[in-house]
């Protein structure tokens, strides 16, 4: 877990882990994958900042990412353009 003193709590019960079949440490790890993931997405972090959250290598998170049905490119409209434009010379 990165050495942080930031922390956010989600209250749950014990049949939460039950019902997922989750420990406590893989339900955290879960919550983690999931805000990296979305705030990923959402241009909000890049990779690096993403994977950080999830104490993960940028390759590992990419995989993640695509095993959990996550897009790995999230260029902006702006930013697309600009690759476009540069692959065509």
């Amino acid at each position: 877990m990165p050495n942080s003193n930031n922390f956010i709590t989600i209250p749950y019960s014990e049949d939460v882990l039950a019902s997922a079949g989750l420990s406590a440490s893989e339900l955290a790890s879960t919550a983690r994958m999931a805000v990296a993931a979305k705030l990923f997405s959402e241009g909000r972090l890049s990779l690096g900042q993403a994977a950080k959250l999830c104490d993960l290598g940028k390759v590992e998170f990419m995989e993640r990412l695509r095993r959990e049905g996550y897009s790995v490119v999230n260029l902006q409209a702006d930013d697309a353009d600009d690759e476009l434009r540069f692959a065509h010379g």
